[in-house]
């Protein structure tokens, strides 16, 4: 009877003891990864593609700093193409090719740090800045037109969230999904003839591809 009794009393403290040791493991801390970054944008939109560089840098743990260029064409939302007997392609009403040259600088917050895995890091980010808008004939070939080019200047921004993917601490992947806008102070852009557009919108797909250190 007494070899039970003491039996029943060692499996409670051995019990005990094994608990406090699961307790006292250690967590895996959070994986650190460098707060500068630079690299380039593969942009995706209704109009086409376009292409641009950015340059990250630390504010605090969570929340980074950034600027950013740009260079894409601007299609109006009416432009129909067209392909001809010859299998050359051409827009009807078409007065000029429309580029955006913007250059932003804005913030990046990251999201649910603690509720996803650092292999998946999501973020939102904002920005804004000067924006010059370019016109070209559409009348002349795509090069030899920019002999003819026009600029003017304009103010924009973005709104979006993205992800940046791997554990890697140097090579950066991430995509990210923005609203642009540009706002032009007088009658705008001539895209098709008689038909000016001043505030323009539109969604990107943005693939960042790039260093971080």
């Amino acid at each position: 009877m007494k070899k039970f009794i003491l039996f029943m009393m060692i499996i409670p403290i051995s019990f005990i003891n094994a608990q406090k040791i699961g307790e006292l493991a250690p967590e895996k801390p959070p994986e650190e990864f460098p707060g500068n970054s630079w690299g380039v944008d593969i942009m995706f939109h209704e109009s086409g593609f376009g292409l641009g560089t950015f340059y990250r840098f630390a504010l605090t743990e969570d929340l980074r700093g950034f600027i950013d260029f740009s260079i894409s064409e601007s299609k109006d939302d009416q432009e129909v193409e067209y392909i001809d007997y010859w299998g050359r392609t051409y827009t009807a009403g078409k007065l000029n090719r429309v580029f955006f040259l913007p250059l932003f600088t804005g913030v990046q917050y990251r999201i649910f740090e603690n509720v996803i895995t650092d292999n998946l890091r999501p973020y939102i980010n904002i920005a804004a800045g000067p924006t010059m808008v370019v016109t070209t004939p559409y009348e002349l070939e795509f090069f030899n037109s920019f002999g003819k080019a026009r600029a003017k200047f304009a103010v924009g921004g973005y709104f979006g969230f993205g992800a940046n993917f791997g554990l890697s601490k140097t090579n950066l992947v991430g995509v990210n999904l923005r609203y642009y806008f540009v706002h032009m102070f007088d009658e705008g852009v001539e895209n098709l003839r008689n038909k000016f557009r001043n505030d323009i919108g539109s969604f990107y797909l943005t693939i960042n591809l790039g260093i971080m250190y």
